[in-house]
């Protein structure tokens, strides 16, 4: 089915048979990628109305979708704003550095201040623009996350098969990911394992945030997470040290969180890091100049999906952080 087909066919109701491509994901992911222009609250909302339905049968939106299962899809309708919004400009395209390709995986270097989808007021990020760039491709799904600041590897899914075994290999720790960051402070210990859960909260002004779960407020509903990180001491400056931290879980702003939880926010981090320094370190004019966050997924180990051959991918750091590095080489006492 063509870009045009699948616009015009909106206005009906569809009846789609799940093949492998589709099996095991989630009914409202599932109907996220296919309608990108629709608000995901009308899409949660014709889920819990029963107007999509597997089967014949009413399905909650975590329902995962089963190989020949018959999919309902009722007629959908976009505003102009909705389809106007979303409109992908190639010249606004970024160029990615391709690290690693072939049929069921890609792996890109994502520079820092590109978010990995769309959303919160991001019109299109890394999987829009490449789902854009290659329309020959039936599947392409991230495998993993990354903060938009965050630059480094990002492996994403040409197979759902493919997608579906990375998701078991993170899930049963049989994956290795390495970053490098830059704190403030001087850390001290070779090595140190934290290990302290965390807990998504929302603040007055309605921003999403993450807490250790001892920090946060009794009023909030707690939903701890484990997260265990290992961090290794490269190389220490005046008030700032250089990290490797190797999760062994993978939670929503798990290194950040625990970097700042034990008094060592990362450079330039905004939401958890010393505002004050952030500011000195944002001005042009100073001799030591970060414009965004220090963090860097460097490393990558897991097993190929298809060929079951171990891989080891790296990314080396990027200009902007090796260029901060540099600076701290030549003058480590400016504050």
């Amino acid at each position: 089915m063509n870009s045009q087909q699948k616009k015009s066919s909106i206005h009906t109701v569809q009846k789609i048979q799940i093949t492998d491509e589709e099996y095991d994901q989630r009914i409202d992911n599932f109907l996220f990628r296919r309608f990108k222009n629709v608000p995901k609250s009308h899409i949660y909302q014709l889920l819990r109305s029963g107007q999509v339905r597997v089967d014949g049968k009413r399905i909650r939106a975590d329902y995962r979708l089963q190989f020949g299962n018959i999919l309902r899809i009722p007629p959908i309708r976009l505003s102009e704003k909705d389809c106007t919004q979303a409109t992908l400009i190639p010249a606004k395209f970024f160029t990615f550095h391709v690290l690693f390709e072939d049929e069921a995986l890609l792996v890109i270097d994502k520079p820092g201040g590109i978010a990995v989808h769309g959303g919160s007021g991001i019109n299109f990020g890394v999987i829009e623009q490449l789902r854009a760039q290659n329309p020959s491709w039936k599947f392409l799904e991230l495998v993993h996350r990354l903060d938009r600041e965050t630059s480094g590897l990002l492996m994403l899914a040409k197979k759902r098969n493919a997608l579906v075994e990375l998701h078991r290999q993170i899930r049963d720790g049989l994956t290795r990911k390495h970053y490098l960051t830059m704190v403030c402070g001087n850390w001290l210990n070779s090595v140190q394992h934290v290990k302290l859960a965390l807990n998504k909260y929302t603040t007055a002004y309605g921003e999403r945030r993450v807490a250790v779960v001892k920090d946060v407020i009794k009023t909030e509903t707690i939903k701890p997470m484990s997260a265990y990180t290992i961090f290794r001491l490269q190389k220490t400056w005046n008030n700032f040290s250089l990290l490797d931290a190797e999760l062994k879980t993978g939670r929503t702003h798990q290194i950040r969180v625990h970097l700042a939880y034990h008094g060592f926010p990362i450079a330039g981090d905004d939401k958890y890091g010393n505002f004050e320094i952030n500011k000195r370190l944002a001005r042009s004019d100073r001799t030591l100049h970060l414009s965004r966050m220090f963090l860097h997924a460097h490393t990558l180990q897991f097993t190929h999906p298809i060929s079951k051959q171990s891989m080891e991918l790296y990314a080396p750091l990027a200009n902007d952080l090796q260029s901060f590095i540099n600076q701290l080489d030549t003058k480590f006492s400016v504050f």
